[in-house]
């Protein structure tokens, strides 16, 4: 077989991978069931990192969202369920509903990026050392690495107040 038939049939089976995870995520009545879903869709994420020859980013991928982030949303998701053990309201019956535009923004996103890149062919990747990532971290992109950070804190300050106030109120 030729080696880009394989990376195509590699990059189609992530992407079914991330498509899967993704319907799961938004179709899922159960809250636990939707993060399984998104666990899957980060685990294909990790996959396609893989092919752009980005090991470390892969591996970071797996061991921050995958696993930390994760671990945040399922403790948030148990310390806001109601205090007599019900079901929190999934997506039920609306989650087709909510999938449509799930699938209709990225289409949005893809068919204008595939025009682009249709006519002048993709870019080859290149392996990136992680003493080049920390350099551009902390270098060209501090800014936007710090702004990540922030959007993180905010996260879980939400996560921490949504769930106090949920205690308080039952």
């Amino acid at each position: 077989m030729n080696e880009v038939y394989l990376g195509q049939c590699a990059f189609a089976l992530y992407v079914l991978i991330i498509l899967g995870g993704g319907v799961l995520a938004v179709t899922a009545a159960n809250l636990v069931r939707a993060m399984l879903g998104l666990v899957v869709a980060l685990f294909g994420v990790a996959g396609l990192y893989l092919l752009l020859l980005a090991e470390f980013v892969a591996l970071m991928q797996i061991l921050i969202y995958v696993g930390a982030v994760t671990v945040l949303i399922f403790f948030a998701i148990m310390l806001t369920r109601a205090a007599d053990g019900a079901e929190a309201e999934g997506p039920g019956e609306r989650g087709v509903m909510r999938a449509i535009p799930a699938f209709l923004v990225p289409a949005g996103i893809l068919v204008p990026f595939l025009a682009v890149y249709g006519a002048t062919g993709f870019p080859t990747p290149k392996n990136v050392s992680p003493d080049q990532l920390g350099a551009g971290l902390l270098g060209p992109y501090t800014l936007a690495f710090e702004l990540i950070s922030v959007v993180l804190l905010a996260a879980m300050a939400g996560a921490v107040l949504l769930a106090f106030e949920k205690r308080r109120a039952a």
